[in-house]
């Protein structure tokens, strides 16, 4: 991958603050002038916004386990009962909030979380029914065989594909276990709605090493994927994934594929060295569609395609945790040939992003806003 020969524009604002200090800021990108204003504030790390039919949208707050349905066109809001059994602590707590494909009809919200105590924990999949802002059905479909003593790299993105749910699950501070596919740990898994295992997923029956592969898994060698979406021009679903110091990547999610880690990396270790061989390719693995050198810690990602901002239409939109800004990656048949950051440094880290039935964008910060983007 020769990143030095496809075009970066990026948006630098000149003497950006540390952290929001207005509520509204105009500003000018590669395809022209934007406004970015603070819809609401007081949110404790946003870390998922999900529109409902009614326009309102539930936003998940993860280290205060709790999901607040937020109407942006008064600002009214109300917190929905916390969910009960998670900690709250490090990485853990609230990770997504998703709507079933048919939610009009089921009623079903999908939850993910972090289950156990500070010393033994995994990831969980829980589905609600409210009933107004109460909770009046909850079913627990899923538990990830990834427990670990660490408080960190959960995972827990989530996104619908004709009909079966996927979830990301990370490799919890345990890079091995990432190539092992006994467990879920760093895999992206495939599931019923219900939870069950469909019949098709690629190592349904497989054993590796005379021990049986967990039937859920769908790729595997991840180390911990905190956006997963479906580009809805191919019908792909792609992910963005935080490498170690250094090399996070946006992969193009393939049926049954191993991306890598922790035997490849475009990374390096925290406190230096390489990961693994210090190789970045090796025959069998796939290569990602991009890397960030030094990292970004992308968050969420959605794919654009709305009405808003025609010349965004075919971008994918991270949120950036570490480098503080929206992250835009332009596609030209498959490939990245743009990458523009938008909001530099001015909302502190986007953890969540939306977008509603008119094309704008709205993003959740760490500082307790939600924002939204809109053309001048």
């Amino acid at each position: 991958m020769k990143l030095q020969q496809i075009l970066i524009a990026v948006l630098l604002v000149a003497s950006a603050p540390s952290q929001a200090q207005e509520t509204r800021y105009e500003l000018h990108g590669v395809a022209g002038p934007y406004v970015v204003e603070q819809l609401v504030n007081g949110f404790s790390q946003p870390i998922a916004i999900e529109f409902l039919p009614d326009g309102k949208a539930l936003v998940a707050q993860r280290n205060l386990g709790v999901i607040t349905r937020v109407d942006f066109r008064n600002g009214e809001r109300v917190d929905i009962a916390a969910m009960p059994g998670e900690f709250k602590v490090s990485d853990a707590g609230l990770h997504d909030v998703e709507l079933h494909p048919d939610y009009t009809h089921t009623g079903w919200i999908y939850i993910t979380y972090s289950e156990g105590d500070p010393h033994y924990s995994t990831l969980v999949i829980d589905r609600i029914r409210l009933d107004g802002d109460k909770i009046r059905d909850r079913e627990r479909i899923f538990t990830a065989d990834a427990y670990a003593e660490t408080l960190y790299h959960y995972g827990g993105r989530m996104q619908f594909l004709e009909g079966y749910l996927y979830v990301s699950v990370g490799d919890r501070q345990h890079p091995e276990r990432a190539q092992d596919r006994s467990n879920h740990t760093g895999s992206i898994l495939r599931l019923h709605d219900d939870g069950r295992v469909p019949v098709d997923n690629p190592f349904v029956g497989l054993e590796d090493e005379a021990k049986p592969v967990r039937p859920e898994i769908w790729s595997y060698g991840h180390r911990n994927p905190q956006g997963l979406y479906v580009n809805p021009q191919t019908g792909e679903l792609w992910s963005s994934e935080h490498g170690p110091r250094g090399g996070d990547e946006v992969n193009r999610i393939v049926k049954g594929a191993n991306y890598g880690w922790a035997e490849i990396s475009f990374g390096f270790e925290y406190e230096g060295g390489p990961i693994g061989k210090g190789i970045v390719s090796q025959e069998g693995m796939q290569q990602p569609v991009w890397v960030y050198v030094p990292s970004i810690a992308p968050s969420d990602l959605v794919f654009y395609q709305g009405e808003a901002f025609p010349a965004w239409r075919g971008s994918w939109l991270i949120g950036a945790l570490a480098l503080t800004h929206l992250n835009r990656l332009a596609l030209q048949d498959g490939a990245v040939v743009l990458e523009e950051r938008l909001v530099n440094g001015l909302l502190g880290r986007i953890r969540s992003i939306a977008v509603d039935s008119a094309g704008l964008v709205y993003l959740g910060s760490d500082l307790g806003g939600i924002w939204r983007l809109r053309p001048l």
